[in-house]
C-alpha cells in the first residue's frame, strides 16, 4: 500500500565527491546540510556571512568573495552597545569594532579563497523578501533587532530575483568555469510574513531558480523544500514551532540529498568516517581499562588507515585523541 507520493530526485551527473571543495551559503537550512556534511568530513565552508536569507544578499555576498571585498570601520554600525555589519549574521557582531572587523574579514578571506577552487556552490533560498533601510535604501542581510521603523520591506519580483542571481553566477563562470551551483528552496516557513505571503515568496524563488537551471548547464536544484512539503507534509516532522523541519525531517532530506547529490564510490568512507566520529564522540566511564585502551588503539589504527587511503581527508583531531595527545 502506498502511503505517500513519490518524488523521483534525478541525480547529478557529476556527483559530490571527497576530492571536491564545497562552498554552502544561504538560510539556516544550509548549516543542517553543511553540518552533515562536515560530520562526514567532506571539504566545506559554510555560510562565510552566517546565514542568508534573501537572494539579494545571498548575491552581494558571493560577489563580494569574488571581489576580494574587506570591510572597515566604515561599514559597521553600533546598536544594542554591539557594532554590526548589514551584510552579516550577528554571528559577527561584536562589543569592540576591532574585533567585529577581523571576524567578518578573516571570513571574507577564506570565502574569497575557497570560491575560486570550489567545485560545487550550495546555496539555500529561504525568502523573497527584502528589507531595505529607509534613510539610505541599502538592501540588508540582517536586521540586528532594529527598530522596524528603519526600514522599508519589499516582495522581490522574479526579475529582480533572476537579475541578481544571474549576474553572480556570470561572475563566477568568469572566475571558476569549473565551479557548479546547487540551488535548494529552503522548507522553513517564514509565518512571520503570513501563510499566503510566505507562500508567494516560496514561489518567486522557486520559479527563479528554475529559469536559473534552464539557463545555465551547470546550475542544478535539489528538492529540499518539495520534500518537507509534499512528501513529508505532517506536522510530526517540524519541531514545536510548527516550522522549523525537526531532527527527523533533516535526517530523510539528508538521505534524499545523498542518493541525490553524492558519487556512490563515498559511500563506503563516509560510513568508516561515520564510526570514527562515532567512537570520538564515546566518553568512557572508566577509561584505565584494558578494554577502552583497546577501544582507543583499534580506532587509531582505523583512523590512520582512513588517512592513509584518503589523504585528503582531515582526521588528526579523532586521531589525536585516540592516540592521547
Amino acid at each position: 500500500m502506498q502511503l505517500s507520493l513519490k518524488l523521483d530526485i534525478p541525480p547529478l551527473k557529476q556527483p559530490i565527491t571527497y576530492q571536491d571543495k564545497l562552498l554552502l551559503t544561504g538560510s539556516c537550512f544550509t548549516e543542517h546540510i553543511s553540518d552533515r556534511l562536515q560530520q562526514f568530513k567532506f571539504n566545506v565552508v559554510s555560510n562565510p556571512n552566517g546565514i542568508l536569507f534573501n537572494p539579494l544578499s545571498v548575491a552581494d555576498s558571493l560577489d563580494s568573495y569574488m571581489e576580494g571585498r574587506e570591510y572597515d570601520k566604515d561599514d559597521l554600525f553600533y546598536l544594542n552597545e554591539l557594532w554590526n555589519s548589514w551584510d552579516h549574521h550577528t554571528r559577527f557582531s561584536d562589543i569592540d569594532a576591532d574585533a567585529a572587523l577581523e571576524k567578518i574579514n578573516e571570513s571574507q578571506r577564506r570565502a574569497a579563497a575557497s570560491i575560486k577552487e570550489a567545485k560545487w556552490v550550495i546555496v539555500t533560498l529561504g525568502s523573497a523578501f527584502q528589507y531595505y533601510l529607509k534613510d539610505s535604501g541599502k538592501p540588508v542581510a540582517n536586521n540586528h533587532r532594529a527598530p522596524s521603523q528603519w526600514f522599508e520591506k519589499r516582495l522581490l519580483s522574479i526579475d529582480a530575483i533572476l537579475d541578481a542571481l544571474r549576474n553572480t553566477i556570470g561572475k563566477l563562470n568568469a572566475i571558476n568555469p569549473a565551479a557548479k551551483v546547487l540551488f535548494t528552496i529552503s522548507p522553513v516557513r517564514h509565518i512571520r510574513d503570513g501563510v499566503v505571503e510566505n507562500n508567494r515568496s516560496k514561489a518567486r524563488l522557486i520559479e527563479a531558480v528554475h529559469q536559473l537551471c534552464c539557463h545555465f548547464d551547470q546550475v542544478h536544484y535539489f528538492p529540499a523544500y518539495e520534500v518537507l512539503i509534499d512528501i513529508l507534509r505532517d506536522y510530526r516532522f517540524y519541531d514545536i514551532d510548527f516550522v522549523h523541519p525537526n531532527f527527523l525531517a533533516t535526517s530523510y532530506v539528508w538521505e534524499q540529498f545523498s542518493e541525490a547529490c553524492i558519487h556512490p564510490d563515498s559511500y563506503k568512507t563516509m560510513e568508516q568516517v561515520n564510526e570514527i566520529a562515532t567512537a570520538h564522540r564515546h566518553r568512557p566511564r572508566f577509561p584505565q581499562t584494558e578494554a577502552h585502551k583497546n577501544f582507543m588503539k583499534s580506532n587509531a589504527e582505523k583512523a590512520q588507515q582512513i588517512m592513509k587511503s584518503h589523504p585528503h581527508l582531515d582526521l588528526k583531531n579523532e586521531l589525536n585523541y585516540f592516540l592521547n595527545l
